[in-house]
């Protein structure tokens, strides 16, 4: 039986037919080497088909094929969301698209703010940390310390994103970048840039570093100034560059121009006569306003000291402020005329009326109000033209408290005018019922109130304006409804009163125009000293109206702390700035004069003199001037220069 068995296993079995296949191969190595005996001794166990454990095992590893393919075609092709996303986060990211504000231009179109294209330098941390080696040619390119760039990049060495340097010149970064440093890229982004530096920073203001308005108009009007920034998708490679872009998120939207009612040439005269006044006078500060009549519009504003808005981080944060809306001050004899004003709305005086202001002093509770001097009776027009303070006390006494309080009210004291300028004061003016015995009486002269430039020159304009205050505006085309808050005769009759103090025998013929009746009024304020009581200095204002009987323009000048040896009184300090500007507004808006016989005398004066100087006749005949071109003669050094000189 056993050599049956083995006739059958060496291929004599089934029909005769050798055997064939893997199986039978298997098969006939296990007799071969044994098989046989071993099938004896294990004859008591559980026989076994190899061929089906094969076919069992195949199965299984062909399904498992069959279940990773299906898997994977599940994941690439029909499921695929959350792996994409995954994919795309580490390689697809969504960036800012920087846009430009808008720019401010004066009245005329000169550009006053732009932004230029700029570029800032950062980095990731986490790439740049792995190359320590190129940190110090990186500091080297930056102008930083090797050792202040590695602790800056330490410091954030979990994140991707850090700022190296910002807002550079583009051929600087272009610099940076040629090293091909790794982790280490630009982005564009925007300066504002200031054409006429520091004539005009009082009034923009300046952007921060993220171009964001901090100070003036630029942050009045930041939300029209400011653009929308877009987004777009793009593909970084493994280095961080963006190797496409993929998409257009929102597109990016620029900022909107602002036009201001500044005119460039009258800021730059505003800002010279300023600056030489100072020098003139040795004060500290000074600041003067000058408003459009018949709309409120503000056509310059200037104060020294200043700053250059191009580089805010250099000089004193102080000098910064506006200081014709910002600070407030004691109004002095610019109030006489308001003062007048009230008392002939009241009734209870006349242009005529006559007071006795013997022996130049009067008694005020325990004070004294003083005049300079004793200027004996004095008709009303007499108190404005000699800056009579007794006389204005007279008249003061004769106004009822609560009806001079709104008065003045009325004319804007004691709350903002409404420019929208940031920062802007509203001045102290207190009710009837915080007074003492003394305040009305010193109010009377311009003591115990206060108010910013800006409110005198609106208080002012509206005398030239028929009576009708206008809120002041630095934005072209808007307009502010005007309020009747004196009526057109009595305001009329106080611009004639005011003429007479730029005339002979007034307190400021230093701002007397040639060609052109000029309504002013002079100030002379003490400060107040660390005791709560009054020094011996001064601030010195002159406030004046052009011409009087077309009156065109209001300005206001304010003089800090002139020193007194070199005189403070305002008609000798503010007077020639308020001559010197208003002369050449207008020469430049074209103003016909309205004094054509004093200039007309002044010509022939001047021609007589040079024809004795040179013993001969000239024969020559003046025509009467039509028009103010024609009318002036040309002042010197109007002429503005370009880029802010003066």
């Amino acid at each position: 039986m056993n050599g049956a068995s083995r006739n059958s296993r060496n291929g004599t079995g089934r029909n005769g037919q050798g055997r064939s296949g893997p199986l039978d191969a298997v098969l006939a190595l296990r007799d071969r080497f044994g098989g046989g005996d071993r099938g004896n001794k294990n004859r008591g166990r559980a026989s076994y088909n190899l061929r089906n454990r094969l076919i069992l095992v195949g199965g299984a590893l062909g399904l498992c094929s069959i279940a990773l393919v299906g898997r994977a075609l599940d994941l690439q092709v029909i499921s695929n969301d959350f792996y994409r996303q995954q994919g795309d986060a580490r390689s697809l990211r969504e960036i800012p698209i920087p846009t430009s504000r808008g720019m401010i231009t004066d009245r005329n179109g000169e550009p006053l703010a732009v932004s230029t294209p700029v570029e800032s330098i950062w980095a990731n941390p986490q790439e740049l940390l792995k190359n320590p080696a190129r940190i110090p040619q990186l500091a080297k390119a930056l102008g930083v310390s090797p050792d202040a760039l590695t602790r800056k990049l330490s410091q954030r060495s979990g994140k991707e994103f850090v700022y190296l340097k910002r807002r550079i010149n583009p051929d600087e970064a272009k610099r940076i970048l040629a090293a091909k440093i790794p982790g280490v890229f630009s982005q564009r982004e925007f300066r504002r840039f200031y054409p006429q530096g520091e004539a005009m920073s009082h009034i923009l203001g300046f952007t921060n570093i993220d171009d964001l308005g901090q100070e003036g108009l630029e942050l009045a009007f930041d939300d029209w100034l400011r653009g929308k920034p877009g987004a777009k998708r793009v593909i970084r490679d493994g280095a961080g560059r963006i190797v496409e872009s993929v998409d257009l998120v929102k597109a990016a939207e620029p900022g909107r121009d602002l036009t201001l009612t500044i005119d460039r040439r009258i800021q730059f005269l505003a800002m010279r006569e300023l600056r030489s006044a100072l020098e003139r006078t040795g004060a500290s500060s000074g600041s003067t306003v000058v408003l459009d009549i018949a709309t409120g519009e503000v056509l310059a504003m200037a104060n020294l000291p200043t700053y250059n808005p191009n580089a805010v981080g250099v000089g004193n944060p102080d000098t910064h402020r506006n200081r014709a809306v910002t600070d407030v001050i004691e109004p002095g004899s610019t109030m006489k005329p308001l003062t007048v004003a009230s008392a002939l709305e009241a009734g209870v005086i006349t242009a005529h009326t006559k007071f006795d202001t013997n022996p130049g002093w009067m008694p005020n509770g325990k004070y004294r109000t003083t005049d300079h001097r004793n200027y004996g009776v004095l008709d009303t027009t007499g108190v404005i033209t000699k800056s009579s303070n007794v006389g204005a006390a007279k008249i003061v006494a004769k106004v009822p408290n609560q009806a001079y309080y709104e008065f003045l009210k009325r004319f804007g004291y004691g709350h903002k005018t409404n420019s929208g300028f940031p920062g802007e004061s509203s001045g102290v003016l207190a009710p009837p019922s915080r007074w003492s015995g003394t305040t009305k009486q010193t109010m009377s002269y311009g003591y115990g109130l206060s108010a910013t430039p800006l409110q005198i020159a609106q208080a002012y304009a509206a005398l030239g304006n028929g009576g009708r205050l206008i809120a002041p505006t630095f934005v072209k085309g808007e307009r502010h409804e005007p309020v009747q808050v004196l009526d057109p005769a009595i305001a009329g009759t106080i611009m004639r009163m005011m003429q007479t103090v730029t005339e002979p025998g007034g307190t400021a013929t230093q701002a007397a125009i040639l060609g052109y009746h000029v309504a002013g009024k002079t100030g002379t304020a003490r400060k107040f000293n660390e005791f709560g009581g009054y020094s011996r200095r001064y601030v010195s204002f002159f406030a004046g109206v052009v011409p009087v009987n077309n009156p065109r323009f209001s300005m206001v000048v304010v003089i800090n702390d002139p020193d007194p040896a070199k005189g403070y009184f305002g008609g000798f300090v503010s007077g020639p700035v308020f001559k010197s500007v208003m002369e050449g507004s207008l020469r430049l808006m074209d103003v016909a004069p309205d004094d054509i016989d004093t200039w007309m005398a002044a010509q022939a004066a001047a021609e007589a003199k040079r024809t004795k100087a040179s013993g001969k006749p000239s024969g020559v005949v003046l025509p009467a001037p039509t028009h103010a071109s024609a009318a002036l003669p040309s002042p010197v050094g109007l002429v503005t220069p370009p880029g802010g000189a003066r």
